[in-house]
């Protein structure tokens, strides 16, 4: 028996999945589980590209494909909600699965608030997350700071406050995350200052925190979190897809002082990166978007802005059509449009060819406003 609430360590029976997944496998055996017993009709996740700063989204509806697809990848910046949303019209009225960060899943509920996503028909499984690293910094970093060619590294990883390289030749180096991010490396600006570490909004919420004893390393920490997650944890369990034993209550502790050293330290960055703005915001964010090339990938990438670029700039009156620089009026009525909705996925900050750090002046609005109005609207499902 599986109930809401419960809190286990998990790993799969499947020996494939064991060799290439890591911390048991619990994630993608669940994931190979659903799809094999026609749970779901399509899994959609990330995979390896060309090498390892490359993350490609696939929609997976053969179960021994999901090998592809296991294990971190902590330099792939995708979010998948807008995905689901844009390009999977054909998976529209069926049920797909979905391994899903902090992001991710927030992008999910702002967007099934505007109905463009049916969450029923989603089953989601939440990944503990610590943030991501953008490749093109990923490969500066590790050739500048580790001294190690970024194309013989194979794996990395964040744990234990480390950034870790793994090469083609054995070799195993991890700098402290804090002393990278010191100098402007490690972890996207937005991932910094995130406060959303356990995604227990979605159906489980998975990950190594709080794995001890001789499960460190070989188990998955599975929170259950919803109906739909008990149900598909029981039905895996039972037809011995996956394992599972009781999370150690000293396991839970640890997990509890992770999730709350990570989140002290998101409020570090915050407090750091906002009060930079406090003297003159609004000169700042004139300053910075004056380089815009109104090229709409802040538009286009947003989960929460579900615009035509085109009908954006033909409904006002006050923004030039054409013309550079762009009018002032263009970013600060993008700013209205989600001030109160934005889920710091950093996406708008990530693809701007002119690199106007968006994320930090909305994620700064939309927290400013969350102080006014929160006590008396009530708080977000999630914290970001």
């Amino acid at each position: 028996m599986v109930a809401k609430g419960d809190m286990l360590y998990t790993w799969t029976n499947n020996a494939d999945i064991a060799k290439s997944a890591e911390c048991g496998g619990a994630v993608t055996g669940l994931l190979h589980f659903a799809l094999e017993n026609k749970m779901v009709d399509g899994v959609l996740a990330v995979k390896k590209g060309v090498d390892l700063y490359d993350a490609v989204p696939v929609v997976i509806t053969d179960p021994e494909e999901l090998n592809k697809t296991a294990g971190s990848l902590h330099t792939g910046t995708l979010l998948l909600s807008k995905l689901v949303a844009t390009y999977l019209e054909d998976m529209k009225d069926k049920k797909i699965a979905m391994a899903v960060k902090g992001c991710d899943l927030m992008g999910l509920i702002e967007l099934a608030r505007r109905d463009a996503v049916n969450l029923d028909n989603i089953l989601l499984i939440g990944l503990n997350c610590g943030g991501t690293v953008s490749p093109v910094t990923a490969r500066k970093m590790i050739k500048e700071k580790f001294g190690i060619n970024p194309d013989d590294v194979v794996k990395e990883e964040i744990d234990k406050g480390q950034f870790i390289v793994i090469t083609k030749d054995g070799e195993h180096k991890g700098i402290s995350i804090d002393d990278l991010e010191e100098e402007d490396y490690g972890r996207r600006s937005n991932c910094r200052r995130c406060l959303y570490k356990v995604p227990r909004e979605a159906d489980l919420a998975c990950g190594n925190w709080g794995v001890i004893g001789d499960k460190a390393g070989r188990a998955t920490f599975v929170e259950v979190c919803s109906d739909k997650g008990s149900d598909l944890m029981a039905k895996a369990m039972a037809a011995g897809a996956i394992a599972t034993e009781p999370a150690n209550p000293k396991g839970i502790e640890i997990r509890g002082k992770v999730e709350g050293a990570m989140k002290k330290l998101g409020q570090k960055w915050r407090d750091r990166d906002f009060s930079a703005l406090n003297e003159d915001l609004w000169g700042t964010i004139e300053r910075e978007t004056g380089r815009c090339v109104k090229c709409y990938s802040c538009i286009d990438q947003c989960p929460v802005c579900f615009t035509d670029p085109e009908q954006f700039q033909k409904d006002s009156r006050m923004i030039r059509r054409g013309g550079l620089p762009v009018d002032p009026m263009f970013h600060l009525r993008r700013f209205a449009h989600i001030s109160d909705t934005c889920v710091n996925c950093g996406q708008c900050e990530e693809l701007c060819p002119m690199e106007i750090p968006l994320a930090l002046f909305s994620h700064a609005i939309r927290t400013e406003g969350d102080l006014l109005f929160e006590p008396k609207l009530g708080k977000a499902p999630y914290t970001n």
